[in-house]
């Protein structure tokens, strides 16, 4: 094991199932606003509890940053470029240019 303390750092970390789909679809709308029943439907969440994808969304800018997740108010969520080339990383695709 690694004594430095920020080796966790060195490796990007692990998404679930979920949080996968959820970072698939922002890529595949890249600078489009996703609705919460657009995200639900096109991630495969439509059974589980609505307030799910705040959850992931959460998690997700644990992984990405803050401000990587833009809030569009009374219209959904948007994947903010800056964060493309780390969530392309995480879903193990590389960056389209």
């Amino acid at each position: 094991m690694d004594a430095r303390p920020d080796a966790h750092l060195d490796t990007d970390p692990v998404l679930n199932a979920q949080e996968m789909a959820v970072l698939q679809v922002f890529l595949e709308s890249q600078g489009r606003v996703i609705s919460r029943g657009e995200l639900s439907r096109r991630a495969g969440l439509v059974s589980v509890n609505a307030r799910r994808c705040d959850s992931i969304l959460v998690s997700l800018r644990r992984v990405l940053g803050a401000e990587s997740i833009r809030t569009v108010r009374s219209r959904g969520w948007m994947l903010e470029p800056a964060a493309f080339d780390q969530a392309h990383r995480l879903v193990g695709d590389r960056p389209a240019r």
